[in-house]
């Protein structure tokens, strides 16, 4: 007998999940420090300004400019880039990198055709917009430990309760007398209240959110759509003890013919 159970690929796919993420921490820490080491301009020729109207963002610049902020994208394409979840096409272009990692914003101040310069202002807001998106990766890794750790626990019961049936299997029910076959169908009972237990638990996971701090949050619900979207179903626990469940309840069902045959 076997029982189809999604909880050990769910597992590798969590620890793989890990890497990029541990990646882009590592990333982000990097740009973080390069750019605190950038000295900002300061001489009044060469000021931008950012402002914004009606949703949109509009840059002015000295003419007498030049495009002071080349090492910020130079930081950004050493750093970021390369581990960015929207960077996938590897046409997209740089400052499209940009926009989809911090804003229209800043992706408007640091293009080239801005010839904006690297201003305190501009120098303060790329690293709290950095800071922001390391604390959400952070936030990301935690909830990902945690998944990791909560199907594991999941796995170990399921596979306590399969390495039961695997083992009560060998033996026939023909074999047993009617109180071993009592007792086999009380067993399987308590199986069943186990996997009850094990769905609800994971529900309430499931309801729970993983934070870093006040500004950045993941919660669990949102991730098992990203995390198993290739999977042929979309809860790999709840399919599991679903299935499980019902393997139990079909053999409940084989051991109360017997005791009724017996009885």
């Amino acid at each position: 007998m076997t029982v189809d159970t999604y909880i050990q690929q769910a597992r590798t796919r969590a620890r793989s999940e890990r890497e990029p993420i541990d990646e882009m921490l590592d990333a982000y820490d990097t740009f973080i420090r390069r750019v605190q080491k950038l000295q900002p301009e300061q001489t009044p020729s060469s000021v931008a300004s950012l402002s914004t109207a009606g949703g949109v963002t509009h840059l002015s610049a000295d003419a007498s400019s030049t495009d002071g902020c080349r090492p910020v994208r130079t930081v950004f394409t050493e750093t970021i880039r390369p581990h960015s979840v929207a960077d996938i096409d590897e046409t997209e272009s740089l400052l499209k990198t940009i926009r989809e990692e911090f804003t229209d914003a800043i992706a408007v101040a640091l293009a080239p055709t801005t010839e904006a310069s690297f201003t305190p202002d501009l120098k303060r807001m790329v690293l709290a917009e950095a800071q922001s998106r390391r604390a959400e990766a952070t936030a990301l890794q935690k909830a990902l430990e945690r998944e990791e750790a909560h199907l594991d626990e999941a796995d170990a019961a399921v596979d306590d309760i399969i390495a039961w049936i695997v083992d009560a299997n060998e033996t026939p029910l023909t074999d047993l007398g009617f109180d071993a076959l009592q007792q086999r169908h009380e067993t399987l009972a308590s199986h069943r209240d186990y996997c009850e237990e094990v769905a609800r638990d994971r529900q309430e996971f499931l309801q729970k959110t993983t934070n870093n701090g006040v500004d950045a949050g993941i919660r669990h619900r949102s991730l098992i759509p990203y995390l198993y979207q290739d999977f042929s179903v979309d809860h790999p626990v709840l399919a599991t003890v679903a299935t499980l469940d019902e393997t139990c309840e079909d053999c409940q069902r084989t051991v109360r013919d017997h005791l009724v045959r017996r009885a």
